[in-house]
């Protein structure tokens, strides 16, 4: 009853025949007569036609989730017979949200497939919580973030730190203050603790004026926060974006001030209309990890990326 499944499937992804039928290059009758012939081996219908689109019915319901299941064992041996090809042919699923499908990933994936270019990468750009959940169900090999997930159920590598930093609009704040704290894109670029002479700025500075937050459950928002209530401020949020690269640009358009990582400023140009200042160590400095489902099968793919992920780490600053 599962000879069919690419087909059933096929029909439940695209929620249309004539869809599924065009992507899968076959006609619409051969398509429905194949659809038919696993419902009568089942013994009951998978789908509701009687509404548009096309929707599961409950044992149709079932037989996708057991589709799945059978999907991701088949992958799971053809990850594992790849091994024994030394990598000439394979798959690796990488996710990450736009800061680092942007700027981190694409280096690591152009090294990756220089040295195995057999291998099909293909990257899913989401944000934090949905990246969770595809590899939770391990629809995505491995992510790179700058969370703290579960160590019970994900496993990690470190890939390097990274440092929160203040975005302010130049006009938002004064001259004498701009001389004081600032610190410029250079000095970020080639930034080092214990060479750094510039003091965190007081964020008091800033106690009345607008912010552009992320969302709640992204963990620069909450850095940010335990940062500002540090200093007894209940910030005044303008606007609350899913992206830290939205929240930029919106902060850019000189509306707000902004909690920005030095992955982004050091990937955009400089703005001679903001002004970056530095924030006190303890919450503004994270781990950027690459995560990966624990217990799950490690295929020579996953390993090799991420040895020439930590190679790519240690060369950063």
């Amino acid at each position: 009853m599962f000879q069919g499944m690419k087909y059933v499937y096929a029909v439940y992804q695209e929620k249309s025949i004539s869809k599924a039928a065009e992507r899968l290059c076959i006609s619409q009758p051969s398509l429905s007569a194949n659809i038919k012939r696993t419902e009568n081996k089942i013994g009951a219908a998978l789908f509701d036609r009687s509404i548009k689109p096309l929707a599961l019915t409950e044992c149709g319901e079932k037989y996708i989730r057991a589709a799945e299941q059978i999907m991701q064992t088949e992958k799971e041996f053809e990850n594992y017979v790849n091994d024994w090809s030394v990598l000439k042919t394979g798959n690796l699923v990488l996710g990450g949200s736009s800061l680092f499908s942007s700027w981190v990933l694409p280096a690591l994936i152009g090294e990756f497939s220089r040295q195995y270019p057999g291998v099909k990468v293909e990257l899913a750009e989401e944000n934090t919580l949905t990246l969770q959940n595809l590899l939770q169900s391990r629809r995505i090999d491995i992510m790179v973030d700058n969370c703290d997930l579960d160590p019970l159920t994900f496993d990690r590598q470190v890939y390097r730190e990274e440092r929160l930093f203040l975005a302010v609009p130049q006009k938002m704040v004064s001259e004498k203050v701009i001389g004081k704290y600032a610190v410029t894109k250079e000095m970020i670029e080639n930034y080092r603790p214990e060479n750094e002479e510039i003091a965190p700025v007081p964020l008091s500075y800033f106690k009345d004026k607008p912010f552009i937050m992320l969302k709640p459950e992204n963990d620069t928002r909450r850095r940010s926060m335990e940062i500002l209530q540090a200093s007894h401020i209940e910030p005044k949020i303008l606007l609350e974006l899913d992206q830290q690269l939205s929240s930029y640009h919106v902060a850019c358009s000189g509306i707000g001030i902004a909690f920005i990582s030095d992955t982004l400023i050091c990937a955009v140009p400089a703005r001679p209309d903001m002004v970056y200042f530095r924030l006190p160590e303890k919450e503004s400095v994270r781990k950027i990890r690459f995560y990966w489902k624990s217990g799950r099968y490690m295929t020579r793919a996953m390993e090799e990326f991420l040895r020439i992920a930590a190679e790519g780490g240690n060369k950063n600053p």
